[in-house]
């Protein structure tokens, strides 16, 4: 979609732009009390699947910074790094991948690759638009959904996508980021992981049969 790219284009570059002091603060206070690296880059599934690096604030030490790590991961993350979450000022670099073309402002957001195997036919189709920075999924409840339920959300905007729906996602984005909800599901850092959940439930099955 010509315009859905233009419009992207137009508001990352403004959106970089207006966010440079901001961006510009987020570095220097990750430097001082992280340290480097200051950004997290990491390969992810995008249109039909095909891996691009995301770039985003980085909100976690290094697990060898760490000997709790290696047991929780929990333990890695710290209040810069759950407050870069809160405020989701983590993902601002991902306006770079929008102007890359990697990612869109509003779609499906972009997963782990490990998750590919497990999806069905019908969960794969949210990689048949680019992934965004926010999506319908993550202004309906974020990570305080179950993992059915934000597939279900990602296809229905598939289905349903258009520049006034992704106008409508990005406002209420604002509210949403405002609010801090969502920003984890329940006893996670922020969401149990899909592929495990999949493992789990099988092992289950095979056990009753």
């Amino acid at each position: 979609m010509i315009k859905k790219r233009l419009f992207d284009l137009l508001i990352s570059i403004l959106g970089l732009l207006a966010l440079s002091p901001i961006f510009i603060l987020v570095i220097t206070i990750i430097f001082i009390f992280m340290g480097r690296p200051i950004f997290f880059i990491q390969t992810r599934p995008g249109y039909l699947g095909k891996p691009f690096k995301l770039l985003k604030f980085r909100t976690m030490i290094e697990a060898s910074e760490d000997k709790n790590s290696s047991v929780d991961e929990s333990y890695r993350i710290k209040p810069l790094g759950k407050f870069l979450r809160r405020t989701s000022l983590d993902e601002l670099p991902e306006l770079i991948n929008v102007i890359k073309g990697d990612m869109s402002l509003v779609g499906p957001r972009p997963l782990l690759m490990d998750y590919l195997p497990y999806y069905t036919s019908e969960q794969f189709k949210r990689h048949d638009v680019l992934p965004g920075i926010t999506g319908f999924a993550q202004v309906r409840g974020r990570n305080a959904l179950s993992w059915e339920e934000k597939f279900d959300l990602d296809l229905w905007y598939i289905k349903n996508r258009n520049i006034l729906l992704d106008v409508r996602i990005l406002i209420e984005t604002i509210s949403v980021v405002l609010s801090g909800k969502g920003v984890s599901a329940k006893n996670h850092v922020s969401m149990p992981r899909f592929d495990k959940k999949i493992i789990s439930e099988s092992n289950e099955e095979n056990h009753f049969e």
